[in-house]
Parts: C-alpha cells; sequence; structure tokens
C-alpha cells in the first residue's frame, strides 16, 4: 500500500503539478504587484485621475514590487532545493541506469547491406563478415 503511494507521489506529473501551483502562487503575486504598485500609480499619474486608489504623484510603490520579487525569488529557491533537487535525486536511486544494449545488426564491408550481427557471410553478396 505504502509502495503504491510512494509511486504515485514520485511519479513525474504529480510533482511537476505542486511545482508549477506553487511557483504559480507566487508569481501571481510579484504580477498583482506589478500592476498594483506600479502600473496603476504610473496611469494614474498619467490620467490624473485619483480612482486608482488614491495615487500620489511622487509615490510610486516600487519597494513593494521589489519585495513581491524577492519573496518569489526566496520561494523559487525553496521549492528547488527542498522538492525539485531530493525528488530528482530520489527518483535517480529508484530508476537504475538502462545497461547498453549490443547492436543487433552490422554492415557488410562489400555490400553495406545490414547483416546480423552473428552473420558469417553477407546475404546479398555472400561475401564472408568477420
Amino acid at each position: 500500500m505504502l509502495k503504491g503511494f510512494r509511486d504515485f507521489v514520485l511519479r513525474g506529473n504529480v510533482l511537476d503539478l505542486a511545482v508549477g501551483v506553487i511557483i504559480g502562487g507566487a508569481f501571481g503575486t510579484v504580477v498583482t504587484s506589478l500592476v498594483k504598485d506600479v502600473f496603476t500609480p504610473f496611469i494614474g499619474n498619467i490620467v490624473g485621475k485619483e480612482d486608482f486608489s488614491a495615487i500620489q504623484v511622487n509615490h510610486i510603490m516600487i519597494g513593494n514590487f521589489l519585495n513581491a520579487v524577492i519573496a518569489f525569488l526566496l520561494v523559487a529557491a525553496a521549492v528547488y532545493f527542498f522538492i525539485v533537487v531530493p525528488s530528482n535525486a530520489l527518483m535517480a536511486r529508484f530508476h537504475k541506469p538502462v545497461p547498453d544494449v549490443p547492436p543487433a545488426t552490422k554492415a557488410c564491408p562489400e555490400c553495406l547491406s545490414d547483416i546480423p550481427a552473428a552473420a558469417k557471410r553477407c546475404a546479398h553478396c555472400a561475401q564472408p563478415v568477420a
């Protein structure tokens, strides 16, 4: 029962979705701050309307936007170092590397056709193959 749950959680789609939701939420905060604290005051100063959340002429809130960007970078770093890196290491441990399979065919040196690797003579030109 726990093995099935582990396989479900470690499946790539579940972790990708979880990381996407977390990063999307953090990035949504950045976009909201950019619009609310930078673009809206700038447009309000150009239009001259106080309708944009009581905009002051000289007080564009760049600091709030920078706080949102820094918070996003911290969330993204935390997600990467505490979710993505450990899950990749765990997935690498569970998935063993696939051994190299020797080729099933080889080229005839005379006519360059593909023949089975164990063949002693070419089926097309009847030349001996080493």
